[in-house]
């Protein structure tokens, strides 16, 4: 899995050349009357995508790596280790574009999800976007061991991947910077993948993913 990311990765810093090489070309060619913007304005959907799947990813990597020092099984080690590793590096990305394109990195005249047509108030048990876990939720993680943790885990990164998924599907039709709509396809495909994973983890141990 995490080979496949990171030949995703190249891929994406490799369009992302191409695509600064053809923006120098056409202005060495004074073509600008012509040419279409192609950096992202800060209340794109583009830029918020990246700004809000980046605190998105944020949270995944963390409950991943809570769970990691909670249990010794592992599945659910693995599992873990390869969400924390594969969300890092989307977030890396994710932030890298904000700086290519001269982005904050938080936008405080936007809310979450503006540039989806939602614009979501922060939840007032920490929960800022959909599937996000509450501070309450992470503490109890942090408190709990071995299956107990395992079960929690797994029915709160389900919930934050269907959240996840929300988020990326709408950036696959709203954004317009091709290597970001790629790697947004690629978050449904794999998370949708890593779900399914996890049902059959929790069934396993007995459990169930919380309804939504």
């Amino acid at each position: 899995m995490i080979r496949r990311y990171w030949g995703l990765a190249a891929a994406l810093v490799l369009a992302l050349v191409f695509a600064a090489a053809s923006v120098l070309v056409s202005a060495g060619r004074g073509d600008t009357a012509e040419a279409k913007p192609l950096t992202p304005v800060a209340t794109s959907a583009d830029a918020g995508f990246a700004r809000d799947m980046a605190v998105h990813h944020e949270q995944a990597v963390e409950m991943s790596f809570i769970v990691r020092d909670r249990t010794l099984d592992d599945e659910v080690r693995r599992l873990a280790y390869d969400i924390a590793n594969t969300q890092a590096n989307q977030r890396g990305m994710m932030l890298g574009w904000l700086d290519l394109w001269g982005l904050p990195k938080n936008e405080a005249s936007q809310l979450p999800m503006a540039w989806m047509g939602m614009g979501m108030e922060p939840g007032a048990d920490g929960a800022l976007m959909p599937g996000m876990a509450t501070n309450s939720d992470l503490n109890r993680l942090r408190k709990l061991s071995g299956k107990d943790a395992e079960v929690l885990y797994l029915q709160l990164m389900t919930e934050h991947h269907r959240g996840g998924i929300h988020m990326a599907q709408g950036c696959v039709r709203r954004c317009t910077v091709a290597p970001e709509k790629q790697l947004a396809q690629g978050m449904v495909d794999a998370q949708k993948s890593e779900i399914d994973l996890m049902a059959q983890m929790l069934k396993k141990r007995g459990a169930a993913a919380r309804s939504n």
